[in-house]
């Protein structure tokens, strides 16, 4: 694997390393949300949710399509979703570990 690959794998999880980003996610399991929709669910600025959402769209996480002056965004691979369960298990297990060792 060239080091191109390696770098756009490492976007995506650089994408999905932020709280905002990860919540984005997990609201759009619903289906496709207008810019509308997401702002006042992430509770944060609009143009703080934009840059979000534009490191998403980069990473390939996800999709967006305009229609008139409003902008929808979606998933683009469902696929993102294992990839948080997978994480968040491991993350878990560690803690686990970690409790278990100090204890």
């Amino acid at each position: 694997m060239d080091s191109k690959a390696y770098e756009a794998q490492a976007e995506y999880f650089k994408a999905l390393s932020h709280p905002v980003r990860i919540k984005i996610v997990r609201y759009l399991k619903e289906g496709e949300r207008c810019v509308c929709e997401i702002v006042p669910y992430i509770k944060e600025e609009q143009s703080n949710v934009s840059r979000h959402l534009a490191a998403l769209k980069r990473a390939g996480i996800l999709s967006s399509r305009k229609e008139g002056v409003s902008v929808y965004y979606s998933i683009k691979d469902e696929n993102v979703y294992k990839v948080l369960d997978i994480a968040l298990c491991s993350m878990e297990k560690a803690a686990r570990e970690k409790v278990a060792i100090l204890s």
